[in-house]
């Protein structure tokens, strides 16, 4: 295609895109960290929004490409602290649009995995707010691939479940442990490092060996990032021995096991540290 015809595309994509109204309400996927794995969709919207809401998880880099006058609040959240309750935040998104500003509600990964963009979805719906949700790369899916860990695989796994590594009001961890130790999954755990040892016990409780391949991916995407491949049994140990600090992911298959094979070429060890080695048993 040649550079004509490339710009037409464009344009034709750019005046398809509905405008982004005053009162309007879009709930936008981030992505893992990486400015360059935004959506054209989220980049059109986070330069027109009037007010910009925020998580921690949105990286930097990707915030100074908001638009330069728009308000920004950070409403993010770690386990355990919450700067702004959940229903403050739903509240303000309603409010915001009210006054006829054009609101981008920011966030980590894809609103609507483990992201609770569903819950203000229907707190928007329910108070008559117009809204759209913009998906973005999950942070499963984009550290992965970014660590050459192909979530499935034929010959390892022909699923993958996304799961939450904790639970609100310091519940515990209660899942169906016996359906995540079937055999022929990649399980990734969002938000576990904190239950690391439940993770583990509970896993080869049901089942899993214990020298399942496991990878812990802090800030993936990002130049901070930091990589752990070890095993399931060495999975507490090691997310302490090298102080891995959220938010870090948990992988947990023998699709882990391809990574040091299929990382890309072009994320040089200096950019993406290996600071554990599966030895395998």
């Amino acid at each position: 295609m040649d550079n004509t015809n490339q710009k037409k595309r464009l344009v034709e994509f750019q005046l398809a895109e509905p405008p982004f109204r005053a009162g309007d309400v879009a709930i936008v996927g981030a992505g893992p960290g990486d400015p360059g794995l935004l959506t054209l969709r989220a980049l059109m919207l986070i330069q027109q929004a009037d007010v910009i809401l925020h998580d921690r998880l949105v990286s930097p880099q990707v915030m100074e490409l908001v638009n330069p006058s728009a308000e920004c609040l950070h409403v993010g959240k770690s386990s355990g602290n919450h700067c702004v309750p959940q229903a403050d935040t739903n509240a303000l998104l309603v409010a915001r649009a009210q006054q006829q500003q054009r609101v981008v509600r920011l966030k980590g990964g894809d609103p609507y995995i483990l992201g609770r963009g569903g819950e203000e979805a229907e707190y928007l719906m329910e108070h008559g707010a117009h809204f759209q949700v913009v998906p973005g790369i999950t942070s499963a899916s984009g550290c992965a691939s970014h660590c050459g860990i192909p979530l499935t695989h034929r010959d390892h796994a022909q699923s993958v479940t996304f799961v939450t590594g904790h639970r609100k009001a310091d519940q515990s961890l209660d899942l169906d442990w016996e359906a995540l130790a079937s055999p022929n999954q990649t399980r990734v755990f969002y938000m576990g490092l904190s239950n690391a040892s439940t993770i583990t016990e509970n896993l080869m409780h049901h089942g899993v060996h214990g020298s399942c391949p496991v990878a812990l991916i802090e800030r993936g995407t990002t130049n901070q990032q930091r990589v752990a491949v070890t095993s399931l049994a060495e999975l507490p140990a090691t997310a302490e021995h090298d102080q891995f600090q959220p938010p870090t992911l948990i992988i947990v298959g023998s699709v882990v096991a391809l990574a040091d094979r299929l990382r890309p070429s072009c994320n040089t060890p200096d950019r993406l540290p290996m600071v554990g080695a599966y030895q395998g048993v």
